[in-house]
């Protein structure tokens, strides 16, 4: 006899099991969704706008670079060419993760794309390889309580940052950029993962150095991207597919 399992189930379990991966990045972001609302009310952002740009934007680093340029007296087009330098990134993460919900209605790509973040992009590539579809259950299983606990935690820092502890100084600052290197880690089975890798760290140094941040990201990326698009495939790759 055979037990038919519900698509409701299904999709539940898949829900849940996205959520799990999403704990760690929560813990991780804390204190940079935290601090950010702290510096963007030090910037002259009210609570409330603190937490609406949180909500609209939803990109870390973005945020950070905006609210930093908004007190100056910038160029509009300089502000926007700055965040886009930071972001760019998820160009190439949207190229890549695109391959991978092609079963996805329009609706679902679109709110996809928004809540398109780099643990998000990680774990929907090894999820992928390792055979398993990538559902959109599984998906906004892991994106909405990263999201949620994001804004809110913006908005915690906007009211309450003066009263919150340097992270610096107690050292949870360093908790993202190790949950970052763990991602990274997790892709060094793949070919010319070391190369890639350390043309990139070396180019995005120097930038830092010659040029200063957010240059940095975008143009250690760039390093890496080129130097894997001039290499051959890996043997058999694109075959049977």
């Amino acid at each position: 006899m055979t037990i038919a399992i519900s698509p409701k189930r299904t999709a539940r379990g898949d829900f849940l099991a996205g959520a799990k991966l999403g704990v760690p990045v929560i813990i991780a972001s804390a204190p940079f969704a935290i601090l950010f609302g702290a510096l963007a009310v030090d910037n002259g952002l009210s609570v409330g706008e603190a937490t609406l740009m949180s909500a609209a934007i939803y990109g870390g680093a973005s945020q950070m670079v905006g609210i930093e340029l908004f007190g100056h007296k910038i160029a509009p087009w300089l502000v926007v060419f700055s965040i886009f330098a930071v972001n760019f990134r998820h160009v190439l993460y949207s190229a890549a993760v695109g391959r991978r919900i092609g079963h996805w209605s329009f609706v679902e790509k679109t709110v996809g794309f928004f809540f398109l973040v780099d643990p998000q992009y990680a774990e929907t590539e090894r999820r992928s390889e390792r055979g398993e579809r990538v559902g959109f259950a599984w998906y906004m299983g892991m994106a909405l309580p990263i999201y949620v606990c994001w804004v809110v935690e913006s908005g915690l820092g906007a009211a309450f940052g003066r009263l919150l502890p340097d992270t610096k100084a107690l050292g949870i600052d360093f908790l993202l950029p190790i949950y970052f290197l763990g991602l990274v880690m997790g892709f060094r089975a793949r070919s010319f993962w070391f190369p890639v890798v350390a043309v990139s760290a070396v180019a995005s140094i120097v930038t830092y150095r010659l040029v200063g941040s957010p240059w940095h990201v975008s143009l250690g990326a760039a390093a890496g991207v080129a130097l894997a698009a001039s290499m051959p495939p890996p043997a058999g790759e694109g075959k049977g597919r």
